[in-house]
């Protein structure tokens, strides 16, 4: 066992590096907020957000428990790491979280209305050291809420899945808790929520970061496609706030669309965050409208023709299909081509390669695709897919077509797709692509 390490669960866990990372994040924490603070005393800010069914949220004295909680788990939260990268991938969670919020507290402080009712005992206590530290500012969004969103994922992701429940379960208590302690309102959680899920996003595990370039390609498809999202996230924003009350849960849907319009401009499919067919947990959330909306579109143009095709020697096109429809023994592998659909998992073998919708992809994304058909062609039928089962994996065929020979020129390729699937939609954009491809693979 190395010196800068123990073993949990039989797993080494760099716990020196954490304790160096807590160093500096304790007294930063306590510094920087009681800052924010001191300025909106001193301002004597009192402006607020708060809905009228506010008063009806009870006052819960034991809950400050779970509320206090989160502080031992903040600084436990470094032994659920397993390597240097987690560790401090993990830390810059938390100073992004930390950073974030501060910086909103100081340019638009918010002040709590509501009166705790007077606490005796030890309940008491506990209120009073909270108070000689906090005051009613520091609102939206809610620090503690950031702060919990990145420590129960990363408990969640550590703990053996028998004890799962118990993680949730006193992650939601200490979410709760927030409200039933009169330390924050409502609109203060979902944005707090907001921001941890932003700081996991920004910062994975493993990988690279969402704020890496990506591939080159057509940046003014790119661009174009950008702002058709960004458009249409400005427009939610707009209507959420023009219409409030429980519109407001549009900013989700506005969120979601601005974040695919950062994407689509610069880091491209890898930001989708998708891995062995699954995406990250901040993905699933943040992107959550999107996602439904990219799985409802892919039913609804497909609708009436659901079925996938064969194309040549057991390889087969379609959409994305359901667990239960891979189920069904047809096919032996699955070769994924979305960036923005979660894909069925299985005892079938599988390939992913993320590529964005509506994209022309490049000719290295072409024969990486053609070597992973091929591969898993020899373990039996396999499905290409994509949303559609359109454009992504027809592109992808007819390079499979052309790279092992089955296809003699583009034209051919083309004549097959189009052959086995009608309404395969194949672009000059994509022969274009395709006519600069070597005729067979080099391996």
């Amino acid at each position: 066992m190395k010196a800068s390490a123990i073993t949990i669960g039989g797993e080494s866990v760099p716990w020196q590096r954490g304790v160096i990372w807590l160093l500096f994040l304790g007294p930063f924490f306590f510094i920087s907020y009681g800052f924010s603070n001191r300025v909106a005393a001193e301002r004597a800010v009192t402006d607020s957000i708060v809905f009228g069914w506010e008063q009806y949220i009870p006052f819960l004295p034991w809950t400050i428990l779970p509320y206090w909680s989160i502080d031992l788990f903040y600084g436990l939260s470094f032994l659920c790491c397993r390597d240097r990268m987690q560790v401090d991938r993990h830390a810059l969670r938390l100073l992004t979280a930390q950073l974030v919020c501060v910086s909103i507290f100081l340019l638009f402080p918010l002040h709590f209305t509501f009166e705790r009712p007077p606490t005796n005992g030890v309940f008491g206590a506990m209120f009073d050291a909270l108070m000689g530290f906090d005051q009613p500012y520091n609102q939206a969004p809610s620090l503690h809420i950031a702060l919990l969103v990145i420590i129960w994922v990363r408990f969640a992701l550590a703990v053996p899945q028998v004890w799962q429940w118990v993680v949730h379960g006193w992650a939601l208590l200490i979410g709760l808790s927030v409200l039933t302690t009169y330390q924050h309102h409502f609109v203060d959680s979902p944005t707090g929520a907001l921001v941890g899920l932003l700081c996991l996003w920004l910062w994975p595990d493993a990988g690279a970061l969402p704020t890496a370039r990506g591939r080159a390609g057509d940046r003014g498809e790119h661009r174009r496609l950008a702002g058709g999202y960004a458009v249409a996230g400005v427009s939610f924003a707009g209507a959420a706030l023009w219409l409030g009350g429980g519109a407001l849960w549009l900013l989700w849907v506005a969120v979601a669309l601005g974040m695919v319009a950062l994407i689509y401009l610069h880091p491209g499919a890898s930001a989708f965050q998708k891995s062995n067919g699954e995406h990250s947990v901040a993905v699933r959330v943040l992107l959550a409208p999107y996602l439904a909306g990219a799985w409802l579109n892919s039913r609804w143009w497909t609708r009436r023709s659901p079925q996938p095709d064969p194309i040549a020697d057991n390889v087969w096109l379609g959409r994305m299909p359901t667990r239960d429809e891979m189920r069904s023994g047809r096919f032996a592998a699955l070769c994924d081509l979305t960036a923005e659909l979660p894909a069925p998992r299985g005892d079938w073998h599988y390939i992913g390669l993320q590529w964005l919708d509506l994209v022309t992809p490049e000719p290295d994304q072409l024969i990486e695709a053609a070597r992973a058909i091929e591969a898993l062609h020899v373990r039996g039928p396999v499905l290409v897919c994509c949303a559609l089962g359109y454009s992504r994996s027809a592109v992808a065929v007819a390079a499979w077509l052309l790279l092992s020979g089955r296809a003699v020129d583009v034209d051919d390729a083309l004549s097959i797709i189009r052959r086995g699937r009608q309404h395969a939609v194949l672009t000059y954009r994509h022969r274009t692509v395709l006519e600069k491809l070597p005729r067979r693979s080099d391996g």
